[in-house]
């Protein structure tokens, strides 16, 4: 019997997926996905290259060609270590336009649903429960307050010497909302079996034993998550 599990989690920007899928993922020794990281490292490419970001066939064939690679936490492009360099601020505008062009998600689907075959694993992004696994044991909504959302995504730019205002960050969090949820080609949505969970005042520790509780009831490997 084949015993993978994929644990789904999708939500907005800023929700705290990120934090919350690699600390789940460790918990349960299952592999870490971070498909945000892929699209930036596909936006990364394209900069470098100086493709503009709405030239759809080019990106496509960048999105194709890309040999991306995910280990403990570092990702790599083309066999060169981008951990650092997707987390420029300039690359987060130009993923989330890279994101919306369907032959580059659909490129980049692919390459998700590979990783998922091989292992057990925590994946998060926009569309994962609803496209790149809808098959998914577990599915998990995570969404926050906006403004709460903007507090947190400015903490981590003031931890990179950033210093935009909180106001600039609710801004931009607003209209990459709107372009993940009316973009064409699989919009952010909760898939209708996904479980809803708020993580607006919470910790992410707090967060952290929600979802595990509801890991442990949508599966049945409650003992190995006690690890």
């Amino acid at each position: 019997m084949d015993k993978r599990v994929i644990v789904a989690i999708d939500g907005p920007a800023g929700a705290g997926k990120s934090t919350i899928a690699r600390r789940l993922a460790s918990r349960l020794g299952y592999l870490y996905i971070d498909t945000g990281a892929m699209y930036r490292a596909v936006a990364l490419w394209a900069l470098r290259e100086e493709i503009p970001l709405d030239d759809a066939p080019r990106l496509e064939q960048l999105a194709l060609h890309a040999v991306i690679s995910l280990d403990a936490g570092s990702i790599s492009l083309n066999g060169e270590d981008v951990t650092t360099a997707i987390r420029a601020p300039e690359i987060a505008g130009a993923a989330s336009r890279v994101s919306a062009i369907p032959a580059v998600r659909r490129a980049m689907v692919r390459q998700q649903q590979r990783l998922g075959a091989t292992a057990s694993a925590v994946m998060e992004g926009r569309d994962i429960g609803t496209v790149v696994f809808p098959g998914a044991a577990v599915k998990i909504y995570l969404d926050a307050d906006p403004r709460v959302r903007a507090q947190r995504r400015l903490l981590d730019l003031q931890a990179r010497g950033e210093s935009p205002s909180l106001d600039e960050v609710e801004l931009d969090i607003r209209q990459r909302d709107e372009r993940d949820r009316t973009r064409a080609d699989s919009p952010l949505m909760q898939a209708p079996d996904a479980i809803y969970f708020d993580s607006t005042g919470l910790s992410a520790a707090e967060v952290e034993q929600g979802l595990l509780r509801i890991v442990r009831e949508r599966t049945s490997n409650g003992k190995e998550i006690q690890r």
